[in-house]
């Protein structure tokens, strides 16, 4: 044991001190997982739980933890906690980190260590934990084994919360603890308080930019792209210029007038008419739209009033734009009819959509997805892949947002949704959580459903496009590929991964209740209906998904502009 002339605290002196300080910088929510070296951090948990100063939530899998800490932080708009235990318990936290650095979430990663004595020993799970995470956080702070971490968590949230230069993000506090870890023999639980049954109200969502017109005088053909995390500012921004507005389900920027639903199908044939694209949020869609942010013909100005975690100076064309009146300037005034045309464009389009999709009378994708938005109110959490792609092209407008619409859009990937589900599900108690996903988004996912005996149980349905495999592959180029017969079925074993998982008895296995929708009627009874915690079946078949999509771009790019009738 080191010595020096300040008295080492104790590992549970320690667990406490951090937490205190954790609560101080506006921590609440904390996810943990078992393990022995992060037993200080557990019953230090326990004793701040127990006077309702922290809520408390239990996974017994890391990587788990890691999307519902993700989940919990995203909805609240607050800082969360995760503990894991040393060694392989943290690298399971990476694919959280990762998403949570590239879309802007601050999460706290608290892993437990050896003392420095015990590495390089060949000590039980003993690894090299410092800086793990790379340039994936924001900050990593190692705190000795016995010493006061409280300056160093000053220092991580603070980077968490982001700066004027850096955007919000992860960071990690990387703390060892020395034997005991154990409280003493004369310590115990305080009396139980008033336990803490819901969050902090998250700060509300909603456009706080004043948009004044007046600068506007020059003609443009602009339209307005809203990608993921755009807000309602785009739609304001949209309204008061008078510009048609190309939005993600993601943005939570799809609603108004100015909304034109199936966009992404009008760019090929009438993209070229655009002179200007002003952009809000991150957009990771479609073709149409990166083909359309990247013609150098068009000029494009994003909407940057505080740094954005998603991309790195210089890397993107666009003119980078943090003052309201001159990105008003930049949009400019659209010509006589511009809007009317894109709304006209925009209903034929949603018409031949329809037409297609309830073609075969038969549950597919883009009618789940379609179902599922009109149907939703509270919290809607969109699955990677294609559901995604099926709500962008088939969700319609409304007039207000009726739900707040989440989905891993910092890279994209299909991993942990539905641990983030239950975590934005815990955050915002009050509402329901609808989260649509796929089958093999679900079954990467699986053990998120369960939550620990004990455990809170949000109102929660998981409603699952079952096509036995991933039919994105299929609407991309590998599905010419798969019609060629040139490579077998490679595409179909090594890209769809067919599989023959029954879903039913995996809802039986963690609890939850099961119902099975086969035509949209079954589908819109189920949906009306209330359960506490519900996996919502969808079988469907991958047939035809791809001559379907073709047979929609012939039909709408056979559209002419209105002002040509």
């Amino acid at each position: 044991m080191p010595s020096n002339s300040v008295p080492e605290l104790s590992s549970m002196e320690v667990a406490r001190l951090l937490l205190t300080a954790l609560q101080t910088h506006g921590v609440r929510d904390v996810v943990i997982c078992p393990g022995s070296r992060s037993a200080p951090l557990a019953y230090a948990l326990a004793e701040a739980e127990a006077t309702g100063s922290i809520r408390l939530h239990v996974r017994i899998d890391e990587r788990v933890a890691g999307f519902t800490a993700l989940g919990l932080s995203e909805a609240s708009r607050l800082p969360v906690a995760m503990v894991t235990t040393s060694g392989t318990a943290v690298g399971e936290l990476l694919p959280a980190v990762m998403e949570a650095n590239h879309s802007g979430v601050p999460l706290v990663v608290l892993s437990a260590d050896r003392p420095e004595e015990l590495h390089g020993t060949g000590a039980n799970q003993t690894t090299n934990q410092i800086n793990l995470f790379g340039h994936h956080v924001r900050n990593a702070e190692n705190i000795p084994a016995g010493q006061d971490p409280v300056a160093s968590i000053g220092r991580a949230l603070a980077a968490a919360r982001g700066t004027g230069t850096v955007s919000a993000g992860p960071v990690q506090l990387n703390v060892a603890f020395r034997d005991p870890l154990i409280p003493g023999d004369h310590e115990s639980l305080p009396h139980f308080g008033a336990n803490i049954v819901s969050p902090p109200q998250p700060r509300p969502v909603g456009s706080t930019v004043n948009w004044e017109t007046s600068g506007a005088s020059q003609t443009q053909r602009t339209v307005v792209v809203a990608g993921h995390g755009a807000d309602a500012d785009a739609a304001d921004f949209a309204q008061a210029l008078g510009l048609p507005l190309f939005a993600e389900p993601s943005s939570n920027a799809r609603f108004g007038s100015h909304a034109i639903g199936p966009y992404r199908t009008l760019l090929a044939s009438h993209g070229a008419r655009i002179q200007k694209v002003v952009l809000f949020g991150r957009p990771t869609l479609t073709r149409p739209v990166a083909k359309l942010l990247a013609d150098p013909t068009i000029k494009t100005a994003l909407w940057h009033p505080a740094p954005a975690p998603w991309f790195d100076a210089g890397r993107r064309r666009e003119e980078l734009i943090a003052d309201a009146a001159s990105l008003v300037t930049f949009a400019g005034r659209p010509p006589a009819g511009w809007l009317a045309a894109w709304q006209q464009l925009g209903t034929q389009a949603a018409e031949i959509v329809a037409a297609s999709i309830n073609g075969s009378g038969t549950l597919n994708g883009p009618v789940l997805a379609r179902e599922i938005w009109a149907a939703t109110s509270g919290n809607l959490v969109v699955g990677s892949s294609n559901i995604i792609r099926d709500a962008d092209l088939c969700a319609a407008p409304a007039a207000l947002p009726t739900a707040r619409v989440f989905a891993n859009r910092g890279l994209a990937g299909i991993d942990g949704t539905v641990a983030t589900a239950t975590g934005i599900a815990q955050a915002s108690a009050r509402q329901k959580t609808t989260v649509v996903l796929g089958d093999v988004t679900f079954l990467h996912d699986v053990g998120g459903l369960l939550l620990g005996a004990g455990e809170p149980e949000p109102e929660m349905d998981v409603v699952v496009l079952n096509d036995g495999g991933g039919a994105i592959f299929s609407t991309l180029e590998h599905g010419a590929i798969e019609a060629s017969g040139r490579y077998a079925n490679t595409v179909e074993r090594l890209f769809a991964t067919p599989h023959q998982v029954h879903i039913q008895p995996l809802a039986v296995a963690y609890g939850w209740d099961y119902c099975v929708a086969r035509t949209v009627e079954e589908l819109r009874a189920i949906l009306q209906e209330r359960g506490t915690r519900r996996i919502i079946e969808v079988p469907v078949s991958r047939d035809g998904l791809r001559s379907m999509h073709a047979q929609i771009s012939e039909q709408i790019n056979a559209l002419t502009w209105p002002e040509e009738d």
